[in-house]
């Protein structure tokens, strides 16, 4: 059991029935009463983000859990498959365990964080920047580009971003998962 003197960033814990992972910690010590920890905290399992604050000492069950590399086979009506990089296990996750799967496409390397004391996957995380092709789009107007319009882009993955007019069908852009948006295009040489 640990108290809230051992908060630091990633640092997992079971509270209010659920997992967290610190995202943000900061002590405070005010001139008048007694410390105080503010926090970010990210549900483990859905990923909704919020604010709390623990009393100075306040006890924390915490949970070990660990990031394994696996590699984005398929998805099929039995979830997600993914192989482990090192021991080439197979598993499969349901859909909802993967945030941003649309981005994702075969062969994609994939964040899994695993509870150690049950060796059970609690949840699988893409990297927040992809390079993605553009499969299909339509072309844009000529000369519309001082509003900096945007038109929808079907991505190689599947997934659908609005992009700038200037983006063509076969351009290689950079994409943020998080945010599920263009960032930039990607020059091929």
């Amino acid at each position: 059991m640990a108290d809230t003197s051992d908060i630091r960033n990633g640092l997992t814990f079971n509270w209010n029935g659920d997992l967290w992972t610190v995202i943000e910690f900061l002590h405070v010590k005010p001139g008048k009463g007694g410390a105080f920890v503010r926090t970010k905290l990210r549900q483990v399992r859905t990923g909704k983000v919020v604010d709390n604050t623990f009393r100075s000492g306040e006890k924390l069950d915490v949970t070990r859990v660990e990031r394994h590399k696996f590699q984005y086979l398929y998805t099929d009506e039995m979830g997600v498959n993914l192989m482990h990089t090192e021991t080439y296990e197979q598993i499969a996750l349901r859909k909802d365990m993967v945030a941003g799967l649309e981005f994702c496409k075969e062969g994609e390397f994939i964040e899994v964080l695993v509870n150690v004391e049950n060796d059970q996957a609690l949840t699988a995380e893409i990297p927040q920047h992809v390079e993605l092709k553009v499969s299909q789009t339509d072309p844009g107007i000529k000369g519309d580009t001082a509003t900096g319009a945007l038109k929808p882009a079907t991505l190689e993955s599947g997934a659908v971003i609005n992009v700038p007019l200037f983006i063509n069908e076969g351009d290689l852009l950079k994409v943020d998962t998080e945010k599920k948006c263009y960032l930039t295009r990607i020059s091929q040489a």
